[in-house]
């Protein structure tokens, strides 16, 4: 699962919406449609704020993406 999906369905299950989450974090509404769009990359510190707004961890949220068979390194 990609990053930004995983924010949309963190956020989805705390029923929150992307205004609330983005006032409760500091930005604006259209930079939280960005960030799970995939089309804005967060600081350090914004992630940090995300991840505890959602209760989640820096790494559920924006770890490394779930890479499939064919992309795993072979042994």
């Amino acid at each position: 699962m990609t990053r930004n999906i995983r924010i949309k369905v963190a956020r989805a299950e705390k029923d929150m919406t992307q205004k609330a989450l983005a006032e409760a974090v500091g930005i604006s509404r259209q930079t939280m449609n960005a960030i799970e769009q995939g089309e804005y990359n967060p600081t350090i510190r914004l992630c940090r704020a995300i991840c505890r707004v959602l209760g989640r961890s820096l790494d559920d949220l924006f770890g490394e993406e779930d890479m499939c068979d064919e992309e795993k390194p072979q042994k």
